[in-house]
């Protein structure tokens, strides 16, 4: 495989999209090699970088299944429930804490004690 064609920030031509913008416009990749990328420069960590896709190559999204649509929401559910207390706590629980905030501030021997 040949080296792949670098475009400035906000200068690819047409035919050229990231992921993002296939998504907007209800394509996705569907398999194709990266075509280019973008580079956006940056002063201390090096440039940014954005793969772009063939636009004429992408193919339509999966539509949305119901068993898909079961999937998702119970893989949703599971983050939002306490291993704990195994109550849903209404939000995503922090991989940080592990626990709901309720738990987490029970909990005795948690990071939050003082060391004294």
């Amino acid at each position: 495989m040949g080296a792949l064609p670098v475009f400035r920030w906000r200068l690819a031509p047409d035919g050229y999209a990231t992921r993002r913008q296939l998504r907007a416009l209800g394509l996705r990749p569907g398999g194709q090699d990266v075509a280019a990328q973008l580079e956006r420069p940056r002063r201390r960590r090096g440039p940014l970088v954005a793969y772009l896709y063939r636009v004429d190559l992408a193919v339509p999204v999966r539509p949305m299944t119901p068993a898909r649509r079961a999937a998702l929401a119970a893989a949703n559910r599971a983050r939002r429930t306490c291993p704990s207390c195994r109550r849903d706590a209404g939000y995503v629980i922090p991989t940080s804490l592990g626990t709901c905030v309720p738990c987490a501030d029970a909990d005795p021997h948690g990071s939050e004690g003082s060391t004294r």
